[in-house]
């Protein structure tokens, strides 16, 4: 018999996976909370505080966490070691296979899918934020104006791109929105990474409760007429994709615009437009922004979506997106888009 050394490592202590994977995750989730607390770790984590103590303090003995009053944070040497370890431990996750099989089969650039279901998790929302910021550092290069859209996945994502210095990246809201409507979150978020990454942004105030005539005339005004402009120079956009009914909801339509949903069977919804589940437009929303047409001129596109419930809307607009996207999700959509299909 010929064992390798990894097969005489597990003969030999055959709970040793469990025993990385579970550090890696408790590490993992210090890396993106902390300073953190040991009650919301326990919380997280689903460890009880004794389990959770005790590891910390392996974690610690390693010089892998530091403790202190404000809470547990992740050392240089625990984030080298979740670099090092982070391919092994997605591919014997079966992530990387579930990814793949994603990227054949919806015929884009790549499919990055993080763990959990963003339906039920907090933290599955913040991996979402979190592996978007990295694919969005790994592929920028030089690209200086970037667009992105409202949405709580986007919005996810500023926070983890702290000290990514691109003082030359000039942020655009991807549409233009004013008061509560969802529009104005675009305006937000565009400053949030702005802010993260010591950039520059432009927001975009449209009042989306323009007649047809006044819409026309709109367009024609200075800041339209600039923003528009950028919008045609966009060499990024970073993008969320919301289920057809829910967005409808969100945005107060009226009862007659939610009945054209329904009837031409709207399933998702990106940038203001709705989508069937074949990928055709079947109702827009009156604003100034992003056009469908234009994003296949764009050559870095990213789609950040997550949640079992979003699967279906998912599918609807990337049936017909660009192949240069790139899709970040999590396991039970990118589960459920699979059974979908």
């Amino acid at each position: 018999m010929n064992l390798s050394f990894i097969d005489a490592q597990h003969a030999l202590v055959p709970e040793l996976p469990t025993l990385i994977e579970q550090r890696y995750h408790m590490l993992k989730l210090i890396k993106i909370s902390g300073p953190v607390g040991r009650r919301t770790l326990s919380s997280m984590s689903g460890y009880s505080e004794r389990e959770t103590r005790t590891m910390l303090e392996l974690l610690k003995e390693q010089e892998l966490v530091n403790i202190a009053k404000e809470g547990v944070s992740v050392t240089e040497k625990g984030i080298e070691v979740l670099f090092v370890l982070h391919d092994t431990i997605e591919e014997r996750s079966g992530r990387h296979q579930l990814a793949n099989e994603l990227t054949r089969r919806l015929a884009i650039q790549k499919v990055h899918v993080v763990e959990g279901d963003s339906d039920h998790s907090e933290l599955t929302k913040q991996l979402l934020g979190m592996q978007t910021a990295k694919q969005f550092r790994t592929h920028i290069q030089n690209r200086k104006i970037v667009a992105v859209t409202g949405g709580s996945s986007v919005a996810g994502i500023p926070p983890f791109m702290q000290n990514d210095e691109l003082s030359d990246v000039l942020f655009v809201a991807a549409r233009g929105g004013v008061g509560e409507e969802l529009g104005l979150q675009a305006n937000i978020i565009a400053a949030s990474f702005a802010e993260a990454c010591d950039a520059s942004y432009k927001a975009f105030y449209y009042p989306d409760t323009l007649s047809e005539e006044a819409h026309a005339v709109f367009q024609h005004e200075p800041a339209a007429k600039e923003m528009l402009e950028l919008y045609s120079k966009t060499e990024c956009v970073i993008h969320g994709i919301g289920d057809a009914s829910r967005m409808a909801l969100l945005r107060n339509s009226s009862d007659k615009e939610q009945q054209i949903l329904v009837e031409r069977q709207a399933k998702g919804e990106a940038f203001g437009f709705y989508f069937n589940q074949q990928g055709e437009i079947v109702h827009r929303i009156r604003t100034v922004g992003i056009q469908i047409e234009q994003l296949q001129q764009v050559p870095l596109l990213f789609a950040v979506a997550g949640g079992a419930s979003k699967a279906q809307a998912i599918l609807s607009y990337l049936a017909s997106a660009p192949p240069q996207t790139i899709l970040i999700t999590d396991e039970a959509a990118a589960e459920e888009m699979l059974a979908l299909m």
